[in-house]
This record gives structure tokens, sequence and C-alpha cells, in this order.
């Protein structure tokens, strides 16, 4: 005789495979997770990493990652005058070197005509971020004045941090985000010629020659959190 095939209904297969059955209380708890879940779902997934830029110089191609939420103004503001192709075109025109064998690289817009308004100063001291090797930082007079220059370090120089060996008011300058690929191409940059004798102040001795042109400079396609 053959044996008749019990027909499963679907809770039954639920208590084969899956977890086992729960309280009343034990239910509500899964569903309150449930709902808190694919509630919190659309912000996960349109929450972007941090924004990348890449750089096309005519010596190569550095990508800088933007610290958007630690440093939102000043990340903000360099987006800014990528997206709007005010970078395009520009060059790194300043090589500076210390005598522990550090340094940084100058570059950015100095057209007035391309200048945007300045900006608020966010000091290291609020972002908690640092001029390491590697990092993008923005140059400035007095605080407040910074607008379309940008220095990269090579080497670590915490002197320019906001804080009492920072010198001058104190207050340093802001790092906005850090070199994720291509800091050869920046220590090349920072190896290249320079002229003795251009330059003003403390620049006088730093101004390349011939200048480093910047291409392009693109926003890199967002990565974003999947969320299955």
């Amino acid at each position: 005789m053959v044996p008749r095939r019990t027909r499963r209904r679907p809770a039954d297969l639920f208590r084969l495979w899956g977890p086992p059955q729960l309280g009343r209380k034990g239910r509500r708890l899964r569903l309150l997770l449930a709902i808190l879940f694919f509630l919190a779902a659309p912000a996960l997934a349109q929450t972007p990493a941090n924004v990348r830029v890449q750089l096309r110089t005519s010596e190569g191609d550095i990508v800088v990652e933007l610290e958007m939420a630690r440093a939102p103004v000043t990340a903000g503001n360099f987006l800014r005058y990528v997206e709007a192709g005010r970078l395009d075109g520009s060059e790194f025109y300043r090589a500076m070197h210390t005598a522990s064998g550090a340094g940084l690289v100058q570059g950015g817009v100095r057209d007035p005509r391309k200048l945007f308004p300045p900006i608020a100063h966010e000091p290291t001291s609020q972002t908690g971020l640092s001029h390491i090797d590697g990092a993008i930082s923005v140059p400035r007079l007095a605080p407040g004045t910074a607008r379309g220059d940008f220095t990269i370090m090579v080497g670590n120089q915490p002197y320019l941090d906001a804080g009492p060996g920072s010198g001058g008011d104190g207050l340093g300058y802001a790092v906005f985000g850090h070199v994720v690929e291509g800091m050869d191409v920046v220590r090349h940059i920072l190896a290249a010629p320079t002229s003795p004798t251009e330059g003003e102040g403390v620049m006088r001795g730093q101004m390349l020659q011939p200048r480093v042109r910047i291409l392009t400079a693109r926003r890199l396609p967002v990565r974003r959190l999947l969320v299955r």
C-alpha cells in the first residue's frame, strides 16, 4: 500500500525550516524589529560614503576622499569648485619642503573671476582631523578667508593643526579629506623644480617652474550602502 503524502500548509513549512514558534510577546517584538528595519532601510540605502574626486594632472592622477560629514563646509566648498568646473585648467604652483624631509604641494584656483566667496573656518579641533601624510587642507590668511586653494601633505605635519603649537591665532588650517590614490604623483610634484627667485615672503623659492596643470577635476561615482 502506497503511503499517502501529507500536504503541508505554509505554516507547517515555516515550522520545519523557520525559527521556532514565538509567544505573543515574541511575535510583537519581532514585528516591531521588522518595522524599524524597513523604516531605516531607505535612509541606509541613501547614505553615501565620503565623496571621492579624481584630479587628472599633467603628471598623473590623484584621487582624494572628502570628509563630507566631519568637515562639511570645507569639503563642500572644494566640491563646489569641482562641480562648477573651476578647477579644470588650474595648477599646482607651489612645493614647500620642511627640514624633516616632509612638505606640501599647493594648487587651486588663482583667477579671481572664478573664485567663490570665502568660507567659515573649520579647525581640526572641531573636526577631529589632522595634517597627516596625504591629508588635503585649505590655506588661509585670517579665519574665514579660505577660497579656492588647497594643499596636500607629504609626511605628518601636526604643527598645522589647531592648538598651542600651531602659531599665529592657534586655529591652524582646515583638513577636509585625504589622498586615497596617487601619493606617488604628489611626491613627484613635491620633488619638481622650483624657481629660486619667484614668490613673495615665505613662498619665495617655492614656486614650481614649470607649473603642474590640473587638467580636470571630476567627482567619482558615489558608493552606497547596500540593503538586502
